[in-house]
């Protein structure tokens, strides 16, 4: 990779792979996690120009002053003007989703379709967390340890919200060490904000972008059945996936990025819902 390839613009460190000339695909990570995360998915993905970015306070990007989604979604719309692209495929892991669904919400002219995997429709789908999580993520332990945490813990912690025994990218559990809990916190609170204000479904009923959402059967933070919320959207397309969990870009790569690839190749041979 070339040092063209990689950099920072508008509080945010930007990957790029894949041929410039290449149809584009915006993939955006979950909380607290960072570009490195979908690092698994790209050879699957090659023949597209990947855009990885590392949210503000998250990865290699400095901390901001504030983590409204909206906010964070303007922050992608203006990195997307100055490379001239659009419109993309934007791709969303988790709360992710919720950055991609912003920027369509925000700029629609910048998004051609959307991709969400494991992103939670609503609250009340959350379930409860494992035990590893919650002393690692909540208050009062949570604080104390968090600059304390060893990788092996960082990697039990992302581990433990998958289905199945997964390799986790080294450079994503050294981007997870240096996310601050102080971030990592008002990340958390202001997606919780944006998915209480009116729920993922409600929001994609009002675009017209056609939308894939892919599931983890198994998913151990959000309930699966609340997929079906997304099924009565009619621009959605639902995909579950058997004996996955949350992690469907780490656990089966492969699958999800092949995917997302017929997805793509969908959206640029039919015109926009």
């Amino acid at each position: 990779m070339s040092e063209d390839d990689v950099g920072h613009a508008h509080g945010m460190h930007v990957v790029r792979d894949g041929p410039r000339e290449a149809p584009p695909l915006l993939l955006i990570h979950g909380s607290g996690a960072s570009g490195a995360s979908w690092g698994p998915m790209v050879p699957v993905l090659a023949r597209h120009h990947l855009i990885r970015v590392d949210l503000p306070g998250c990865g290699k990007s400095p901390p901001a002053r504030s983590y409204d989604v909206p906010g964070q979604a303007g922050r992608v719309a203006a990195l997307l003007d100055d490379l001239g692209l659009g419109p993309v495929l934007a791709a969303g892991h988790s709360s992710g989703g919720y950055v991609a669904t912003a920027l369509a919400e925000r700029r629609p002219d910048l998004v051609r379709s959307l991709a969400l995997i494991s992103t939670g429709p609503s609250l009340d789908a959350l379930l409860p967390q494992p035990l590893i999580l919650r002393a690692m993520l909540g208050p009062p332990l949570g604080r104390l340890i968090w600059s304390r945490r060893p990788e092996a813990w960082i990697r039990k912690g992302i581990m433990a919200t998958a289905a199945r025994p997964v390799d986790v990218p080294d450079d994503l559990v050294a981007e997870v060490q240096g996310t601050t809990y102080r971030a990592f916190r008002m990340v958390m609170r202001e997606n919780t904000a944006y998915i209480n204000e009116r729920s993922v479904p409600e929001r994609l009923a009002d675009l017209e972008v056609p939308v894939l959402a892919i599931v983890g059967a198994a998913d151990p933070r959000w309930d699966p059945e609340s997929a079906r919320r997304y099924e009565a959207v009619p621009n959605v397309r639902v995909e579950s996936l058997p004996d996955v969990g949350h992690l469907p870009i780490i656990e089966v790569p492969e699958e999800t990025g092949e995917l997302l690839l017929a997805f793509a190749a969908a959206g640029r041979d039919t015109p926009s819902l």
